[in-house]
């Protein structure tokens, strides 16, 4: 029998074949006693029920983490489809989006689950969460996946098999019931303390602690804008028939089928956007200026652009500039938390001037505008002259566009507000649902390979603190926008994927990078690939993967 050589915090241990990585990590805590949900072994992901097979280094993964709180929200996922299956078996469950701290689930056909209906779900949940049932990690036959699958009636999951040509399929298995393992889950049903079920719309909402309180369940704060958002693009996802990735794939298997949906997609964004030049046209007279924000690589410097060839053609003679022209200079700039200089603060731009350009701008002056040198550290010595006239209207954007703060001498009805974003509509499966900060990673590991000369590990290992910064300067002030743009584009991942698999398959797998360096693959490989040629030249995708027909 062979036996496998296991360190893990400077110690060697020794496992046998019938031994589970979690045997070593028995009674470990974290921080605040946060329990020990998964493990790295050998810098891949693993679940703590998994067996070792080659000697290795082993990490432990502590619930308050940002991967234990995913593996929490999908083991969630794994228990409601587990009890809606046992109590509704006719019923087909859907997965569709995030709100807030929740997922957004219905049902399909012009049905809906009651109220008795929910109270007997999460009834349910909370049982088998009381019976601790373990979740382990199997591998089963493309055959028996497809039968198991059919037999549930969940299509989609049957479609995305069939556009695998892999005789082995991944699953996790709690008892007789099987989810395809897009990745590993919480070794056992009784982890999840924490949870609630709410009816929304016309369907539900299941609850989930939020990243930085894992323990607790927090307020739920409704998002509007957002859910209109989601539903609008789900909506367009149904007509086109592609709202799972193994529609997708049927389509991009088709030539002419996926240039056709190439052009739809591209119709659709247009098609927003100048609503929202309309929706601006209504306010004429009033706005002075737009203001567009939204985290990283949601496209809005080339939305920003598109939206001004609509200013333009319903009237209006729209003038660009940046809010990073207004950035602070040596002392000026605020701290964070570690002293370095927090360049994502609102502290970090100058604010007083901004608001006095602006001032004497809407008087009718010619003002002279900062420019920002960002080789040179600084301004340049002459700024840029601006004048308006009753046709002109200013476009900024920036990170914090929709800070009440930024505009505080500005009159509200002067001002409208954009909030753009990736919200990819699109699920792995019918349960899978593929999350929008792995959309606008992909996207900003492509662009930073084709622009800044950056690795994927690089992209990869600054990606935490972007997303810090998006938390405390962006996401909270997203509904105070008065239009909202989903950036998004069905089919860039079957394109993002040709650029992406290579830089993730150079990372090694010594480097820490490595596990979020798999995951990624694991989900762009569910994509069949599309040739870069055909995207449009002025699509949003160009902003990532080069030759747009706007200049940058």
């Amino acid at each position: 029998m062979n036996e496998y050589n296991i360190s893990y915090d400077s110690k060697q241990y020794t496992l046998s074949p019938d031994q589970t990585l979690g045997t070593i990590l028995e009674g470990v805590k974290g921080e605040e006693s946060f329990p020990v949900v998964a493990a790295y072994y050998n810098n891949e992901l693993y679940s703590l029920n998994a067996r070792a097979d080659v000697n290795g280094e082993l990490r432990p993964v502590f619930l308050n983490s940002t991967t234990g709180v995913r593996l929490y929200r999908r083991t969630l996922c794994f228990v409601l489809e587990l009890a809606a299956r046992e109590l509704f078996p006719a019923h087909r469950l859907f997965l569709s989006h995030s709100l807030g701290h929740s997922y957004y689930y219905h049902l399909l056909g012009n049905i809906c689950f009651s109220d008795d209906d929910l109270k007997q779900i999460k009834e349910r949940m909370q049982k088998i969460i009381q019976e601790d049932h373990p979740i382990n990690p199997d591998i089963i036959s493309w055959k028996e996946a497809r039968d198991y699958f059919e037999k549930l009636n969940q299509e989609d999951t049957v479609l995305l098999l069939k556009s695998s040509n892999s005789s082995k399929v991944d699953i996790n298995r709690a008892g007789k019931y099987m989810a395809l393992r897009h990745e590993c889950l919480l070794p056992s049903t009784g982890y999840l303390k924490h949870f609630d079920i709410m009816p929304y719309s016309d369907g539900f909402l299941l609850r989930y602690p939020p990243s930085r309180t894992p323990d607790t369940l927090s307020p739920f704060k409704d998002e509007p804008l957002l859910f209109s958002i989601y539903s609008e693009y789900k909506a367009w996802g149904k007509i086109l028939n592609a709202d799972t990735v193994g529609k997708m794939n049927s389509i991009v298997s088709d030539k002419k089928a996926s240039q056709h949906f190439i052009r739809v997609s591209e119709s659709l964004h247009n098609k927003k956007i100048a609503r929202i030049a309309d929706q601006i046209l209504e306010r004429k007279g009033d706005v002075k200026v737009v203001l567009i924000a939204g985290p990283s690589s949601s496209g809005k410097t080339t939305f920003t652009k598109k939206l001004c060839i609509q200013l333009q053609v319903v009237g209006f003679n729209p003038v660009m500039v940046s809010l990073d022209d207004y950035y602070l200079t040596g002392d000026r700039i605020p701290k964070d938390e570690f002293g370095k200089p927090d360049l994502e603060a609102l502290g970090a731009l100058d604010v007083p001037l901004l608001n006095e350009n602006l001032l004497q701008l809407f008087r009718g002056e010619e003002t002279e505008f900062p420019v920002f040198d960002f080789k040179r550290g600084g301004r340049q010595d002459s700024g840029r002259l601006l004048k308006m006239n009753d046709r002109s209207l200013l476009v900024m954007e920036g990170i914090h566009g929709l800070n009440k703060d930024l505009t505080p001498s500005i009159p509200s009805s002067a001002v409208f507000k954009v909030y753009i974003s990736a919200l990819t509509q699109l699920n792995l499966d019918d349960h899978t649902r593929i999350a929008t900060t792995d959309n606008r990673l992909i996207r900003r590991m492509v662009r930073d390979n084709q622009f800044r000369n950056y690795d994927a590990e690089k992209t990869i290992s600054i990606w935490p603190s972007v997303r810090r910064g998006e938390e405390k300067n962006i996401f909270p002030n997203q509904g105070r926008a008065d239009a909202a743009f989903n950036s998004a584009l069905d089919y860039e991942l079957s394109v993002l994927r040709m650029y992406a698999e290579p830089l993730l398959k150079s990372i090694s797998p010594d480097k820490e990078a490595y596990a979020e360096a798999q995951r990624l693959l694991n989900c762009i490989n569910n994509f069949s690939p599309l040739p870069s040629n055909m995207v449009p030249k002025d699509s949003i995708l160009r902003e990532f993967i080069g030759d747009s027909s706007f200049k940058y």
